[in-house]
């Protein structure tokens, strides 16, 4: 990782160091510089990951984070003490509110970069084909990921493939959603598919496991709303899916505890994860999920900046193991030194008086140096099954053995019987369950709604539709709700851009 944060300053333009290159350095690497040694090309690559970041750190003020965004607009989450949250649980928000903001400029910024590197590396002659092209694949397939996230948040988003090179460049309008898909999300993956990266990459690079379930992913959104691409969009996702589960690379954790174990980052379930290094770069929601002041942790700030929602939490189904403590969830802890004094019952259990994410939690850093050590992840091998049992399942008209088989075997590791129903719909809404269950408070559950237009009702246990679903807070989605504003600053300065309708 050090080496990788090395090859991305260079790409921001820090001073190159003689004994580093191969060749003799110019002063800078800049947009301009010729790409003459692979460690140059690997740095232009490196630095199209250097975004990925925007999906788990920064944003929101005090005791907020980027990924809380997504969390609030659920109705699914709490923030105590989060300045901004207000704004999404009453959906008040505008365009001014800076987590909107955050999103589309870290995206923009990973896109730019993703472009750089499909150039220069393009323009490289000296690296072997298959290098080169396996370099190429990385920055595409970020580049799909980067705009995969724009287009599901904003819809309609300016379509920038090339360098920007002229401010005339940047009053660029934008493109309509299914273009964005057939023009740079689905071909930049179809590229990258044809490469001979490995399956899995344990030093987080873009691997092809990565790749499929990318895809996976884009064409099982694909054929919901708005595209509404249907079958064919649902068997191409069923087919990378169904890949990675026939390959074998990728397993189900035996314990859910595993996967805060950072000697576990980017191992068996893990397929792709935004990567941390204790004494490089923090995991930002490890204390954004603390509960606040309430003195369990090692760091100077507990923020309890995004928490689940009781009504949430007791919507599981009954004897999920998912929603036992310090499972998913976790309702005491014991008190810190530095805050109970020796003696005080407190220190060995600390009612937290609710629920408390315990996905984030890194105990090392929570007892002891305040440096989260563990990863975001953004897909993992128990999502690709249930993609494979839900995009499957509407292909064939009903759940075949294999689909039956991916969906309970993640309902087994929560202790949960089997799924027996054959029919499509029942199954299908036994597999969104699922999604909400397993991956919740990992950014799934709110595209999850947009492209089903369904929402889960925690007190009812029904589907609702989302245009008219009332959130716990007492509020109401509307049409308007399905698409966040684009941010005022973007509307300002480029007056090629229209609203989005309501804001």
């Amino acid at each position: 990782m050090k080496k990788h944060i090395l090859y991305t300053c260079l790409i921001l333009g820090m001073s190159a160091c003689n004994d580093f290159l191969t060749e003799n350095p110019t002063g800078q690497l800049t947009t301009g510089s010729s790409v003459s040694s692979p460690e140059i090309a690997r740095a232009f690559v490196d630095g199209s990951y250097s975004q990925i970041t925007t999906f788990n750190n920064g944003g929101g003020g005090w005791g907020g984070n980027n990924a809380s965004l997504v969390e609030f607009m659920t109705g699914k989450a709490d923030g105590n003490s989060q300045t901004e949250a207000f704004k999404f649980f009453n959906l008040e928000y505008d365009a001014r509110a800076f987590y909107v903001d955050g999103w589309w400029s870290g995206m923009y910024s990973g896109i730019a970069r993703a472009n750089l590197a499909i150039q220069k590396i393009g323009e490289i002659s000296t690296l072997p084909a298959a290098t080169k092209t396996n370099m190429i694949a990385e920055a595409r397939a970020m580049r799909a990921l980067y705009y995969f996230q724009l287009v599901r948040m904003f819809g309609d988003v300016p379509k920038i493939t090339t360098l920007i090179t002229s401010l005339d460049d940047v009053q660029t309008p934008r493109s309509p959603v299914k273009e964005i898909y057939d023009e740079i999300i689905i071909p930049d993956l179809l590229e990258a598919e044809k490469s001979t990266l490995p399956w899995r990459d344990t030093a987080g690079r873009m691997s092809m496991g990565a790749i499929k379930a990318l895809l996976a992913h884009v064409y099982l959104t694909y054929a919901g709303f708005p595209v509404s691409a249907g079958v064919p969009a649902y068997t191409e996702s069923a087919k990378r899916s169904k890949e990675i589960i026939d390959n074998g690379t990728y397993s189900l954790f035996a314990e859910y505890t595993d996967m805060i174990v950072p000697a576990n980052r980017n191992q068996t379930e893990f397929i792709f994860q935004v990567q941390h290094e204790k004494d490089i770069r923090n995991n930002g929601l490890t204390p954004v999920t603390l509960p606040a002041f309430t003195g369990i942790a090692s760091y100077s700030d507990e923020y309890g900046g995004l928490l689940p929602r009781k009504e949430f939490v007791e919507s599981f189904e009954k004897g999920d193991k998912r929603a036992k403590e310090k499972q998913f969830f976790y309702t005491y802890y014991k008190g810190h030194p530095s805050d109970y004094p020796a003696g005080d019952p407190r220190r060995d259990s600390l009612n937290l008086g609710g629920y408390y994410i315990y996905k984030w939690f890194d105990k090392q850093a929570i007892d002891n140096d305040a440096k989260a050590n563990i990863n975001y992840t953004i897909y993992r091998y128990a999502e690709i099954l249930l993609m494979y049992a839900e995009a499957s399942n509407r292909v064939e008209g009903k759940p075949n053995a294999q689909a039956q088989k991916a969906l309970n075997d993640v309902r087994k590791r929560a202790q949960l019987p089997a799924v027996t129903t054959t029919n499509v719909d029942e199954f299908e809404k036994a597999v969104w369950a699922e999604r909400y269950f397993e991956l919740c408070y990992e950014g799934k559950m709110w595209f999850d709604m947009i492209r089903t237009r369904k929402v889960r009702n925690d007190l009812t246990k029904q589907w609702d539709n989302f245009v008219g679903h009332k959130t716990v807070y007492g509020k109401t989605f509307a049409e308007k709700n399905l698409l966040l504003p684009i941010p005022q600053r973007e509307t300002d300065n480029n007056k090629s851009l229209e609203q989005n309708v309501g804001f």
